[in-house]
């Protein structure tokens, strides 16, 4: 059997700003931290980070006043951070800066009369946080059906802006349905989807031209890790995501020699080392190959966080 990892794969520059501040949350303020939803999409970094005293709750008012409260990597609309002060919390913003760009550009093109044309997926947090920010002057555009039928009533000036998730064909798709549709539509200076979605998707092209099988670790809920799982099958693999190396099932192995393995933003590489670890397990001849296809250097340096609660660690305590 022949493995074939993808890289790059595993976390990106958003997902290791995002853990590293939970981190440090942890050693600075008492437990337990409090983080709305999941910091990042994956099941074993929220329970390890949970064991540890930061608690993943599902609402602000389940916090008791004069707790400190971590927003996830996702971001979160606007009046949250209103209701979290009103409610006496002290607020760290882990939003992946890259997700606060779209953020920023959505203000900026309200404020200057733009209709933004957003595309993402309906319900997905990054896309709630971002249409919150300007919801009188934003569509979302949840597929190429909704690419063909929106109808925006001023089309003079008119932006689209992306989720950072997404599939790069599918949404090149929808930007060209929107730009025949609507000749003066702009789009970002630079655009939206983040450089980690792009080179995991472009990595796993590659990799499923070879691999017969290919496996994806993270977890359901993550948007990046589905799409690697959608690129590989559109390559032609076979591809399944899955949480861990528990969930392979014997069957997906039967008569397939080259396995390829990559993983979404937010997985740790501890989990492809285990699938490997697992496939060489079922073979005594098993050969593990990287198919590189960029370097990444990108990287957020992790705020000064006693600066970022507005208040003395002490007095918090």
């Amino acid at each position: 059997m022949q493995i074939l990892l993808a890289k790059p794969r595993g976390f990106c520059a958003g997902v290791e700003y995002a853990i590293g501040i939970v981190e440090e949350a942890l050693r600075l303020f008492q437990e337990p931290i409090y983080i709305l939803k999941e910091i990042v999409h994956n099941k074993q970094i929220v329970q390890e980070l949970s064991d540890k005293g930061a608690r993943s709750i599902n609402s602000i008012e389940e916090i008791p006043a004069g707790s400190i409260l971590i927003f996830s990597a996702h971001g979160v609309p606007p009046e949250f951070h209103i209701q979290a002060k009103k409610q006496g919390l002290y607020v760290i913003d882990a939003t992946c800066p890259l997700v606060r760009k779209v953020h920023m550009e959505a203000i900026h093109f309200a404020k200057s009369g733009y209709i933004i044309l957003y595309i993402g997926h309906k319900g997905h947090e990054e896309a709630i946080g971002v249409l919150a920010e300007a919801p009188d002057s934003m569509i979302l555009i949840d597929g190429i059906e909704d690419a063909l039928k929106v109808n925006p009533h001023d089309t003079e000036k008119l932006v689209y802006l992306t989720q950072t998730t997404l599939s790069l064909a599918e949404t090149h798709e929808m930007i060209q349905i929107l730009e025949k549709r609507f000749p003066n539509l702009i789009g970002p200076s630079k655009e939206d989807i983040c450089y980690a979605t792009t080179n995991r998707q472009l990595a796993v092209k590659k990799l499923a031209k070879k691999a017969e099988l290919v496996l994806v670790l993270g977890s359901q809920n993550s948007s990046n890790s589905q799409r690697l799982r959608e690129v590989a099958e559109n390559e032609g693999a076979k591809s399944y995501l899955i949480d861990n190396k528990d969930q392979i099932q014997d069957l997906w192995l039967e008569d397939i020699n080259i396995i390829g393995i990559t993983a979404g933003a937010s997985a740790p590489e501890k989990l492809v080392q285990d699938v490997i670890n697992f496939l060489r397990e079922k073979t005594a001849d098993c050969t593990v190959e990287e198919i590189e296809l960029v370097q990444e250097k990108m990287f957020f340096p992790i705020p000064n966080l006693k600066t970022k609660v507005d208040i003395l660690v002490e007095s918090v305590n």
